[in-house]
């Protein structure tokens, strides 16, 4: 069995929503990238008895390594290492060369703020400077230093304490990860391997079926953790193993082939917006939408270098804007419907010659929640592909899908549905 280890995360800002978590996810890949097995990430409030009761829970999970974030700052409900301390049984210690530090730091900090009482901030971060006997201190990114209190038979797992602000407890983690306490602890890991399968146009349901087969088909397949995730329309298969267990998961991926080769757009694990970003390469785009908000413009140039193929995009909502920005004919909209495959053709044509471009999308639709009729239902959504080659006339890829859900579950599938048509038109496969 490889080291496991478990995560706290504590902030009651965290627990409410009022901030989202992003160390837990960013902790559990560098985990994962040590082939540290990680068992439960924990969310509690800034409490004194809930800090205890996480910290109990983990060091009865057979556990290596316990890490928490957050709780390290001056104020009086920053109460992680005193907690620590406390789990450990060890007696807080003021550390004064830490201390001398972070009076540099803070009257740096202070020198942009007259009129501060640099005495009473001085005093307040004292605190920070406490730490656990034995521990050692992981010098501070912010104003917070981190600490590592190294395991024990009697107490249980080492603990790496480290602050809530991603941009301190990032760099801070490397350093903690070269302590002998953390080197010890993870002296038993794994490496892992994991691969990812995406499909598009699979309902999990099928997905579902092709892995109860291969479960009794593949040698091996109990050695394979399998994590399926559906996700804007997508279905995302991650499979962790270990190296000696690669032959299974060469059976388990060529079952996937066999049974949804058409849908498995990805084997290494690349996503629909990092391919068409490639295979746009030399091409100059346009976009025209109505009913997504520009998000499907804001997700093609939500990456650097999108400029050199993404011309621009029109959001059109009204028939008037249709007609006046992007040149469709009012009489098309009155004959067929602004939410029509002829109107969603005539919104790509009239961005391919808006934006002089060689390739377009457009969307238009009715994501709700009213607007809809017994023949175009909320979730009615008509997208075109529009490619042009060597000054010919367009070649245009049409499609209407019915897609279920809100309206923001509508724009962000019909964003979804639109990629996948740009990239299926960009490899000549309609």
């Amino acid at each position: 069995m490889s080291a496991r280890a478990g995560i706290v995360v504590t902030g009651t800002e965290v627990l409410t929503g009022r901030v989202q978590d992003r160390n837990g996810p960013w902790l559990a890949d560098r985990l994962l990238e040590l082939g540290v097995d990680l068992a439960h990430i924990t969310l509690c409030g800034d409490r004194p008895a809930d800090i205890d009761a996480q910290l109990r829970f983990l060091a009865g999970q057979d556990l290596d390594l316990i890490i928490t974030s957050g709780g390290l700052g001056p104020t009086a409900d920053d109460m992680t290492v005193e907690r620590v301390a406390r789990f450990c049984g060890r007696e807080l210690v003021l550390d004064t060369a830490l201390e001398a530090r972070i009076n540099d730091i803070v009257t740096g900090l202070m020198a942009r703020f007259p009129g501060v009482d640099a005495a009473a901030v001085r005093d307040a971060n004292r605190k920070q400077a406490l730490v656990p006997a034995g521990a050692t201190v992981l010098d501070p990114v912010g104003t917070a230093p981190g600490v590592v209190v190294p395991g024990t038979p009697e107490v249980g797992p080492t603990i790496v304490v480290l602050p809530g602000p991603p941009r301190e407890l990032q760099p801070m983690w490397s350093a903690a990860v070269a302590t002998d306490a953390v080197r010890a602890a993870i002296a038993g890991r794994t490496e892992f391997r994991q691969e990812t399968v995406r499909m598009f146009g699979l309902p999990e349901s099928g997905l579902a079926d092709t892995l109860r087969d291969a479960e009794r088909d593949v040698t091996g397949f109990d050695r394979l953790e399998i994590t399926t995730c559906l996700r804007r329309g997508e279905l995302e298969i991650v499979t962790r193993f270990e190296p000696q267990d690669a032959a299974a998961y060469s059976e388990l991926l060529a079952v996937l082939r066999d049974r949804h080769g058409r849908e498995i757009y990805s084997e290494d694990g690349s996503s629909v917006d990092e391919q068409v970003a490639g295979l746009l390469t030399g091409r100059r785009l346009a976009v025209a939408e109505s009913c997504t908000a520009g998000l499907l413009t804001a997700r093609l140039t939500d990456r650097p270098g999108s400029s050199a193929y993404v011309a621009g995009g029109v959001a059109a909502y009204s028939n008037g804007a249709k007609t006046e920005l992007l040149g469709v004919a009012s009489g098309l909209i009155e004959r067929f419907g602004a939410v029509s495959e002829p109107v969603a053709e005539a919104m790509a044509a009239g961005a391919l010659q808006r934006f002089g471009a060689d390739t377009a999308v457009a969307i238009t639709g009715i994501a709700g929640p009213g607007g809809g009729t017994e023949d175009k239902p909320v979730g009615t959504v008509c997208f075109t592909v529009a490619l042009a080659e060597d000054g010919s006339s367009a070649r245009m890829l049409t499609r209407t899908s019915v897609l279920p859900g809100g309206r923001s579950d509508v724009r962000e599938r019909s964003t979804t549905v639109a990629m996948h048509m740009l990239r299926r038109a960009l490899l000549g496969e309609g």
